[in-house]
């Protein structure tokens, strides 16, 4: 099955995560992330995660599952070392509409969450559909050789440079060719020369 590769607007949405653990914690950490409205339901938590909620960044429900929680729910993940809740958590979700993730259970997957590179604004996901998720690591980690840090900076300047752009008058054939400039192999050179002169001082 081939997956629609989307990058989610989560800013204010309501998520719901199950289980509290070590797993769910990263997850509720790439939520927070994106801004997301985090729900958590668990009878217990990690010390991070009673940080969070002690801290108003996330809301705590100390208790179990119930079919209730996925009201308004944008996506659920779910994150516990019960199957049999898995599944429980995964069709109530299937009969709502609601998109759900059960970690480490691709049968039970309406999205994956993929190895993701990281540079600021700039996110390259790396999925294999569930089929080697071992195989998306080892190219995640080939492509943060290849995307280093200097990216996140390099990328505000062309944004700040491509808001100034779209604001003159231009016919759009030279607003392109600016702006396909701006994001060139030449211009990265520039930035990286222009980096280590003021890092020189």
């Amino acid at each position: 099955m081939l997956l629609f590769p989307a990058f989610l607007k989560l800013a204010g949405r309501r998520c719901l995560v199950v289980g509290a653990g070590r797993v769910a914690e990263e997850k509720i950490e790439g939520l927070l992330r994106a801004q997301a409205d985090v729900c958590v339901v668990a009878p217990s938590a990690t010390q991070r995660i009673h940080r969070w909620a002690r801290a108003g960044k996330i809301r705590w429900e100390v208790r179990r599952f119930r079919s209730s929680d996925l009201v308004g729910a944008f996506l659920i993940v779910a994150a516990t070392s019960s199957p049999a809740l898995h599944a429980q958590v995964y069709e109530q979700a299937k009969r709502r509409g609601v998109l759900c993730n059960v970690v480490d259970d691709p049968e039970h997957c309406d999205f994956y969450y993929g190895a993701v590179v990281r540079r600021g604004s700039l996110q390259i996901a790396i999925s294999t559909g569930g089929l080697s998720p071992a195989l998306a690591q080892r190219i995640r980690k080939q492509l943060e050789q290849e995307f280093g840090s200097e990216y996140e900076d390099w990328l505000e300047e062309i944004g700040d440079a491509r808001r100034r752009l779209l604001a003159k008058p231009l016919s759009p054939t030279r607003q392109k060719s600016l702006l396909h400039g701006l994001a060139s192999e030449t211009s990265l050179d520039q930035f990286r020369r222009h980096r280590k002169r003021k890092q020189k001082g």
